[in-house]
């Protein structure tokens, strides 16, 4: 199966699953304002990280409706399906955050793998005798493949080999998706993506925690000796990628996105450092004090990297801003936005579903 879905279809009904999250509502917000004649819908269940404050600015477009529920609940995943007859999937909803999956993997388990498979079971029930024009797009993560040495990057071929309960559960919800694809025929591609950042993300991973912090003039736990290397991608060029995948990517493809960017956790820092204490008018070095080493995480990955040539040679997506470009945007985001901050760090932003969906 090698159709490429054509992007002057109008009658397009695009269900987006955790588009109130960090990257999901980047990309509701790049499919709500690129592609007038969609009807996007975003699909979140609004646990601590789903926040409809990210997206105030296109929460009224006419092409644009929000559903809150939970994609593990399979009755009203079918009903919702049976209702609305999305025509295409692109399917964010996830738990991410390593440290809380090494507490609780059965949540893990839950949302990415059972709820994974509730949507394709949907999906699958209601196309399955018309798969033209109709895609299920699966987001996943680089993590999937486990950890580098020194040297090589993760392909879209490498030996899947997950170390982290999160991991694992994504890497199971990316097999569930290809076996669908095999036996049942669904049309399908898959991205796995490296790290990301930029605005609206929630302060639990590691540049806004430690934008935070920084503001703040608290501690920035650093794990191990800081030598832990990721790639960084600004997740505005994500948002232009999943585009690009969902618009003209085979199916039954994979296409790893990233950034070209690899940077250690303690080099990272240290930028971040020096640009805050340059924008918040602090002495040069002020912020780097504040670095604190603390006990490794059980089953820490090494490094991750990745190839990204082929979705750039065959779609022509790279990154469009260096990383200190970007880190330096991500900064004035947060320095701009400090209610929003303050709302998020404080659990206000929770309040806002039922201000705003339960009048």
């Amino acid at each position: 199966m090698t159709h490429i879905l054509n992007k002057q279809v109008s009658q397009k009904k695009i269900l987006i699953t955790g588009g109130a999250g960090f990257i999901g509502s980047h990309v509701v917000r790049k499919f709500v304002t690129t592609y007038p004649a969609y009807k996007i819908y975003n699909l979140d269940a609004l646990t601590y990280a789903g926040n409809l404050e990210n997206l105030r600015d296109i929460e009224n477009q006419d092409n644009y409706t929000f559903i809150k529920g939970d994609i593990t609940d399979d009755t009203f995943i079918m009903n919702l399906f049976e209702t609305e007859k999305f025509t295409d999937v692109i399917h964010l909803a996830a738990e991410s955050h390593v440290d809380r999956s090494i507490a609780d993997p059965l949540a893990f388990a839950k949302t990415n793998i059972l709820g994974t498979m509730v949507l394709l079971q949907a999906f699958k029930k209601l196309w399955q005798d018309d798969w033209k024009n109709k895609r299920f797009y699966h987001v996943s993560t680089d993590e999937v493949y486990g950890t580098l040495g020194e040297s090589g990057l993760f392909t879209e071929t490498t030996a899947y080999d997950p170390n982290s309960p999160y991991a694992a559960s994504k890497a199971s919800s990316d097999h569930f998706v290809r076996a669908y694809g095999e036996t049942y025929g669904l049309p399908y591609v898959i991205s796995n993506c490296s790290n990301n950042y930029g605005p609206n993300q929630f302060p639990e991973k590691l540049i806004p925690l430690f934008i935070n912090n920084i503001i703040e003039k608290k501690p920035l736990p650093v794990y191990g000796d800081g030598n832990y290397t990721r790639d960084w991608l600004y997740v505005l060029d994500h948002a232009i990628a999943i585009d690009k995948v969902f618009h003209t990517g085979v199916n039954t493809e994979t296409y790893n996105i990233g950034g070209f960017n690899e940077w250690k956790n303690i080099d990272l820092v240290k930028v971040l450092c020096d640009q805050m204490d340059e924008k918040l008018s602090r002495t040069k070095g002020e912020s780097q004090k504040l670095i604190t080493y603390v006990k490794d995480r059980p089953g820490h990955d090494l490094r991750y990297a990745i190839d990204a040539n082929k979705i750039k040679n065959k779609l022509s997506w790279e990154p469009s801003v260096t990383f200190e470009e970007g880190l330096s945007q991500t900064i004035d985001w947060y320095l701009n936005n400090s209610i929003w901050l303050k709302h998020v760090t404080s659990g206000a932003y929770k309040t806002y579903y039922d201000k705003q969906y339960n009048k």
